[in-house]
């Protein structure tokens, strides 16, 4: 039975659910107006054997017992229930830096890559640019007026052309991490290549990512945590401070780092706050004691007094962690857009 639908007035689309049980949808009063959003009690009293939910990284309206959808659907598949759900590539967390850079439109509605892992299985309906365009200018998916407008930012043929690209290599990677015969016990997928990280999976494989105030930490968990799931590795998110609870920080730069330990700890990132007082060696030390092989560090800003940067954290770690591969990660941020979706 279909559990939530988003037809967006298309016809073809509706006609397409005839014959199929629907579950109304629950309306909620926010703010002196009403909205629509799945009805997961009833779903969960109903128990369909199978149930269809549309737009799986929507965000609930405050009010509704839980943030996402997503968190619905795990509900759902917790108590038995089988679910197919759609989404597009730029819904996936570990890519929103990347699709940001590629659009200029950051997403705010997304899922984290451990929900869409733990999916039995990934199809992905492909359709070609032109023809996409082609529905878009015929008024097939959106309004003449909105459509008009989607061809203007997000539709634009160079872009989908990418967002394509990625899709098909990221189904190609959750193909084969699924590639498991469960009938052999013990049995372990083949690692794959890792194109963004050129290196070869292994079993050993341990990230270790350096959280800081900075709004750079986000872009850098997600880009650390892509490459942990590329090379099947451990991946740990660490801040350091001079006192265990960081209390040696200000109040908004404590708050700045327990809101990315949170967003790590969101995406299935092991997370520490380390105490000492030179960052470096707490890091590279911590790095020794849990055999990590990688440390991801972001860029830093550059300085305008040459000489004071000539000892920077990144050159301190790179000088202590010479049997480890320190990755420098670059920000993007000053490029500036004032579109999100």
């Amino acid at each position: 039975m279909i559990g939530y639908f988003e037809p967006h007035a298309r016809k073809d689309t509706i006609a397409r659910t005839e014959g199929l049980e629907t579950i109304p949808r629950r309306s909620i009063d926010y703010r002196g107006s009403f909205f629509e959003e799945m009805d997961t009690v009833a779903i969960l009293a109903r128990h369909p054997e199978i149930c269809v939910v549309d737009e799986f990284p929507h965000t609930n309206v405050p009010g509704s017992q839980r943030l996402k959808r997503w968190q619905d659907v795990q509900l759902l598949l917790d108590s038995g229930i089988d679910v197919l759900t759609t989404m597009n590539i730029q819904h996936l967390e570990s890519l929103n830096d990347q699709i940001w850079q590629i659009t200029g439109i950051r997403v705010r509605e997304t899922i984290p890559d451990w929900v869409m892992q733990q999916a039995d299985q990934v199809v992905m309906v492909d359709l070609t640019p032109r023809a996409l365009l082609n529905r878009l200018a015929r008024g097939v998916v959106y309004s003449q007026e909105r459509a008009k407008k989607a061809l203007e930012n997000f539709f634009q043929e160079s872009t989908l052309v990418v967002l394509r690209e990625m899709a098909l290599r990221q189904t190609a990677h959750e193909v084969e991490i699924r590639q498991v015969d469960y009938d052999q016990p013990g049995f372990q997928p083949q690692p794959g290549f890792d194109a963004e990280a050129g290196q070869t999976p292994s079993p050993s494989d341990r990230i270790l990512i350096l959280a800081t105030p900075e709004p750079s930490s986000a872009m850098l968990i997600r880009r650390g945590k892509r490459v942990a799931d590329y090379l099947q590795a451990d991946c740990f998110a660490v801040a350091v401070s001079a006192e265990s609870d960081l209390r040696d920080l200000s109040a908004s730069e404590r708050e700045a780092v327990e809101h990315h330990l949170n967003f790590a700890r969101n995406l299935h990132i092991e997370t520490r706050v380390l105490q000492g007082h030179d960052v470096a060696k707490t890091l590279v030390e911590f790095a020794h004691l849990n055999g990590v092989t990688h440390i991801f560090l972001a860029r830093p800003r550059p300085s305008q007094w040459p000489a004071l940067s000539a000892r920077s954290l990144v050159q301190q770690v790179v000088h202590l962690a010479r049997d480890m591969q320190v990755t420098i990660v670059a920000d993007r941020a000053n490029r500036q857009w004032p579109q999100t979706a």
